[in-house]
C-alpha cells in the first residue's frame, strides 16, 4: 500500500509516504486487519518513514555568469567600503494586509487568552496594505525602512533610498561622492524599468552623488544581503502580533534589533505612487548612464547632471 506513493530515493533508509495514517488504517481494516491510526504511525516509523515537508533544493536553470556577477558585486562592495563610500542593499519586503488578521508565529500571552483575530484573512480595503521598502547599510549594520501605503513602484523605491540618504546616509558619510546600490533584478528596482533609471538620475542630480548599481542575477534574490540581515529579523520581531494599523507596523519595524547590533529606523510614506507611470524617450535620453563592460545590463553608473 505504501510503495506506489513513496517519494524520494527508494534506496534511502529514510522514506516517507503521502498517504495519511488514517487512510492506511482504513485500507488495512478493509482487508480484515483492525488497527488504529496511531499503531500505523508506529509501524511506519519502525520501517524508516517520517513526516517531512517539501525541501526547496531545485533552483532551476542558472545564468552562466551567475557566480561571476556575485564576485563582481562583492568586489565593488569591498572597494566602496575601503574608500569610505556608502554601499547599501535594497529591496521591498512582502506587502502586509492591515487589520485584525492572523500573523504567523507565537507570542507569550496569559494561558487560555490568545489574541483574537478574524477567521478569514480577506484584505480590508479601508485599511489597505503596508509596503515596507528597506535600505540596509552594509558597513554599519543599520537600516532605514519606508512604509508605503500605495503601490510598489520605482518612484517609491528611489524615494525610500532618498529618505535613507537624507536622514541617515549623509550623516554617516559626510564626505561621500558615490553611492553603491545592490538590488534584485526584478520588481520596483528592476534595471529594465525606465522609471527606475529616471528617478535615480533625479536623485543623483539632487544629491550630487554618482550612483552605481549592481544587480543580482535573475532567480537569486534570496542572496540579497537585506533578506537575511534585516527582513528576517523584522518578521521575527512581529511574529504572532496582528498588524492592525500603520502605526503598529512602523513601531514594530523601528524596534527591531539583534545581539549583533542591528539598528532599524522606520518612516511612514503616505504619498500615492501611480502605477505604470511613463518615461518618454526624450526623458530617458537625459539619463547620464555609463554601463560596465561586464554585463552592463546589471552593472551601471548614473552620474549627476551638471
Amino acid at each position: 500500500m505504501i510503495d506506489p506513493a513513496t517519494r524520494g530515493d527508494p534506496m534511502s533508509p529514510l522514506r516517507w509516504t503521502c498517504k495519511s495514517t488514517r487512510t492506511l488504517a482504513g485500507q488495512l481494516s478493509r482487508r480484515g486487519l483492525v488497527v488504529s491510526s496511531t499503531k500505523v504511525g508506529q509501524l511506519l516509523r519502525s520501517q524508516g518513514y517520517s513526516l517531512q515537508a517539501n525541501a526547496k533544493t531545485i533552483e532551476g536553470k542558472q545564468h552562466p555568469d551567475r557566480d561571476a556577477q556575485f564576485q563582481h558585486l562583492a568586489k565593488r562592495v569591498r572597494a566602496f567600503q575601503r574608500a569610505g563610500q556608502p554601499a547599501v542593499s535594497v529591496d521591498t519586503k512582502k506587502k502586509e494586509s492591515l487589520g485584525r488578521m492572523k500573523n504567523p508565529g507565537k507570542t507569550y500571552r496569559p494561558k487560555g487568552r490568545p489574541t483574537r483575530v478574524k477567521t478569514h484573512d480577506f484584505p480590508d480595503r479601508a485599511l489597505g496594505k503596508a509596503v515596507p521598502y528597506g535600505v540596509y547599510d552594509l558597513a554599519h549594520n543599520e537600516a532605514g525602512v519606508s512604509v508605503g501605503v500605495s503601490h510598489d513602484t520605482a518612484e517609491f523605491a528611489v524615494a525610500a533610498i532618498e529618505r535613507w540618504w537624507d536622514r541617515l546616509g549623509k550623516q554617516r558619510y559626510p564626505s561621500a561622492t558615490r553611492l553603491l546600490v545592490t538590488a534584485d533584478s526584478g520588481g520596483s528596482n528592476s534595471p529594465r524599468t525606465r522609471l527606475w533609471r529616471w528617478e535615480l538620475q533625479r536623485l543623483a542630480t539632487r544629491t550630487g552623488l554618482a550612483i552605481e548599481l549592481c544587480h543580482y542575477p535573475p532567480g537569486t534574490s534570496k542572496w540579497n544581503k537585506i533578506e537575511h540581515r534585516l527582513f528576517c529579523h523584522i518578521t521575527r520581531n512581529w511574529q504572532g502580533i496582528p498588524l492592525e494599523d500603520l502605526t503598529i507596523v512602523v513601531n514594530l519595524i523601528g524596534s527591531t534589533a539583534t545581539d549583533e547590533g542591528l539598528e532599524v529606523h522606520a518612516w511612514l510614506d503616505r504619498q500615492q505612487y501611480k502605477k505604470a507611470r511613463k518615461v518618454t524617450d526624450e526623458q530617458l535620453a537625459e539619463v547620464r548612464i555609463i554601463r560596465n563592460k561586464f554585463h552592463g545590463d546589471w552593472n551601471y553608473k548614473i552620474l549627476p547632471n551638471e
